[in-house]
C-alpha cells in the first residue's frame, strides 16, 4: 500500500495528458473555428508576400521616395522631401537594446538568450533580429501599392500625417520643401 497512490496519481496524471484540449467557446456558446488559407504559387499568403515585397522594396539600390506631412485638420501639405532609401525610425537599432553579459551580470550558464558580439564582447539577449536585418521598434504605420504598382506608407500622429510613397503625388502647394533647388 506504501506505493498505492502513487500508481493512483500516475494513472490520474496520464489520464489528463490523453485528453484533447476544449475548443475556445464564447460566453454565448460560438465555437472557434478555423479558416483555410490558400497560398500563391510563391508559397506565401497575401500578407507574407506584402511583407517580403516591402522589404524588397525598403532595400532597392538607389531608390528615391517623396515623403509628404500634411496636417491632420487641413488637408494642406506641411513639408515635402524626397527620401533617398527609405524612411527609418527612430527606434531601430543595429544591435539589441537589451543585453546581459555571458557570465555574471544578472545571468548564469543556463540563460537561454542569444548570443550577440558587440565591440569585441560577447552578450545574450532575448530580443530577435527583425527580418530587416535590425532590432528595435517601429512606429505603426501602414503600406501597400496602389493599382499602378506604386509603394505607400501612411504614419498618423499628433495632428499630422506622414506619407511615404515611391512616385511624387499631386498636391496643390506645399508650405515647406526641403529641396535644394538651383538659384538663376
Amino acid at each position: 500500500m506504501k506505493h498505492g497512490w502513487w500508481i493512483v496519481v500516475l494513472v490520474m496524471v496520464l489520464g489528463c495528458w490523453d485528453r484533447q484540449p476544449a475548443t475556445p467557446e464564447s460566453a454565448s456558446g460560438v465555437e472557434m473555428v478555423k479558416a483555410t488559407v490558400t497560398v500563391g504559387q510563391d508559397g506565401m499568403t497575401a500578407e507574407q508576400r506584402n511583407i517580403s515585397d516591402r522589404l524588397k522594396e525598403d532595400n532597392k539600390v538607389g531608390s528615391i521616395k517623396h515623403l509628404y506631412v500634411i496636417s491632420a485638420y487641413s488637408g494642406q501639405v506641411i513639408m515635402y522631401s524626397t527620401v533617398r532609401g527609405k524612411v527609418t525610425s527612430g527606434g531601430k537599432r543595429l544591435t539589441p537594446t537589451n543585453i546581459a553579459a555571458m557570465d555574471g551580470q544578472y545571468v548564469g550558464r543556463a540563460f537561454a538568450g542569444i548570443s550577440v558580439n558587440i565591440g569585441g564582447r560577447e552578450y545574450r539577449t532575448e530580443e530577435v533580429i527583425q527580418d530587416d536585418g535590425t532590432y528595435g521598434t517601429s512606429d505603426a504605420y501602414l503600406y501597400w501599392w496602389d493599382t499602378k504598382g506604386i509603394y505607400h506608407q501612411h504614419y498618423v500622429s499628433g495632428g499630422q500625417i506622414v506619407h511615404v510613397s515611391s512616385e511624387p503625388i499631386a498636391v496643390k502647394s506645399v508650405i515647406l520643401n526641403l529641396e535644394i533647388t538651383d538659384n538663376p
